[in-house]
């Protein structure tokens, strides 16, 4: 038996990078999926029927902005008229701005937080509520080894990604008894469009301090969420799990 046969995960970002590794494990093993993008619609739904005739499960795309409370309001409401339920939220959308401390705009710190730690209360605010009714699910929220030990340039990255880790450890305790839980993944550097835009100087930088001499894939990431979603994992709440290649080591 698959590992999420029949539940439903809600995910942001899940058109791109990790989001989209991760709308593929989850449809691969059984969950029904209802992700969000921004921009490019064409490409969102052409992924959501690539999934739904994949593998079985219903997947449908929904433009949404994270890091609006009422659109995340509408976004919860609209999911489970639609698929019934959320057993899974996964808080993926983020963005950077990264500058020295000294040039940094009030704009790009504002930005920063308002989409990568404002739309984790944004969803995790209005998910909660039907989940405590079925006292079940699981939140799994995105931060990033640099929310651990900081990076200079990323200030407003660092104390964001910071942020949803302290967030995350204080829901888990909030609903633990009602058999909700709500962790942290904390990847290291993954290949994606993003770090695609990284000169091979600073690329080299990295991959002198990881460990494992590579940087990780996003399936790499989407299978610690898969364990986090799973059944597997009834009596872990309130953990950060870092995929870093023992980069946060």
């Amino acid at each position: 038996m698959k590992l999420l046969e029949g539940k439903v995960t809600l995910l942001t970002g899940g058109s791109r990078g990790i989001g989209q590794a991760i709308a593929e494990k989850f449809a691969e093993q059984g969950s029904n999926i209802a992700f969000t993008y921004i921009s490019s619609a064409e490409k969102a739904i052409a992924i959501a029927d690539r999934l739904s005739n994949d593998f079985g499960v219903k997947v449908k795309a929904y433009k949404s902005d994270a890091s609006s409370f009422e659109q995340a309001q509408n976004l919860v409401d609209e999911v489970i008229k639609e698929f019934g339920k959320i057993d899974t939220l996964i808080n993926n959308a983020g963005i950077t701005k990264d500058t020295l401390m000294l040039r940094m705009s009030e704009e790009q710190w504002d930005q920063v937080i308002e989409v990568n730690l404002k739309s984790v209360f944004n969803l995790t605010k209005h998910v909660l509520r039907p989940m405590l009714k079925n006292k079940s699910g699981s939140i799994i929220n995105m931060s990033s080894v640099v929310g651990i030990f900081g990076n200079a340039g990323q200030a407003n990255y660092a104390a964001s990604k910071a942020g949803i880790i302290g967030f995350s450890k204080s829901i888990a305790k909030e609903v633990g008894t009602r058999s909700i839980r709500c962790n942290v993944i904390a990847p290291g550097f993954i290949e994606t469009d993003m770090t695609e835009e990284l000169d091979e100087k600073t690329k080299e930088m990295f991959l002198t301090n990881i460990p494992m001499k590579r940087l990780g894939t996003g399936t790499e990431v989407a299978n610690a969420c898969l364990y986090l979603a799973s059944d597997l994992s009834q009596y872990v709440t309130g953990q950060v799990i870092s995929v870093c290649g023992g980069l946060n080591t």
